[in-house]
């Protein structure tokens, strides 16, 4: 059996992932608000490539039935109703709707992960639960993919810091699992931060989100266990 960790989507062609059991991580913050966004009763979530295309897929439904969220530079989209914010998925805003999400990071790795079977979405406020999850679809397909979001197509610490603690945690108690170098990697830099937030706070998408006063996002992105649910995604949306 054997691990692969991706610090970026990149390079990913249909097919490649086929029958594959597939992790995407996102931690700030598009993984953690679509697993908060379920778990506050959203129907489910469409992640985009682009906002533009989150725009053309709502064009004709029902405006009560979907709202639109999602980021640039880490700012909600003008004109849509929500941005990329946990704490914006509350009851109230997503109770009972289908999320058309468009992210600069996290819903690209997503749409690029299209074709695992099956894609778990992941972040630290799901810990225990993925890895329960991914820990069973390893033993089941021989094997786990776990794909980082990254940051603007580059290694992003926060990603590859989920994704080793993830490794660590699949491989307790299973000796014979192989690693490819980037999840060795990975191990090794989940060792460096016993705690989530001092990890989540060292990376610099935290920081960019300090300075625009979203630092709340990031301390409750770092709190582990949340919530109790892996959201699959398959036939273009995520359910719970």
């Amino acid at each position: 059996m054997r691990i692969d960790v991706h610090y970026t989507p990149t390079g990913f062609a249909a097919g490649d992932l086929a029958g594959r059991g597939v992790v995407v991580i996102d931690v700030l913050r598009a993984t953690s608000t679509i697993i908060t966004a379920l778990a506050n009763g959203a129907k489910a979530v469409v992640p985009t490539a682009t906002s533009e295309e989150a725009v053309k897929f709502t064009a004709n439904l029902e405006k009560d039935g979907f709202v639109l969220a999602g980021e640039r530079r880490f700012l909600k989209i003008p004109g849509f109703a929500l941005g990329n914010s946990p704490l914006e998925m509350t009851p109230d805003a997503v109770k009972g709707r289908t999320v058309y999400l468009a992210t600069t990071n996290g819903t690209p790795a997503l749409v690029a992960a299209q074709g695992g079977g099956p894609v778990l979405v992941g972040a630290a406020v799901n810990f225990s639960a993925l890895t329960a999850r991914a820990r069973a679809e390893c033993l089941e397909r021989g094997g786990l993919v776990i794909i980082c979001a990254g940051h603007e197509k580059q290694f992003a610490l926060e990603d590859a810091y989920v994704a080793g603690r993830l490794v660590k945690a699949v491989k307790r108690g299973n000796k014979g699992l192989e690693l490819n170098d980037a999840a060795s990697v990975a191990v090794d830099l989940a060792g460096r931060y016993p705690v989530w937030l001092d990890a989540l706070t060292a990376c610099q998408s935290s920081r960019q989100l300090e300075e625009l006063d979203l630092g709340a996002d990031v301390t409750f992105c770092a709190k582990a266990n949340r919530f109790d649910l892996v959201p699959v995604y398959a036939d273009r949306q995520i359910t719970a």
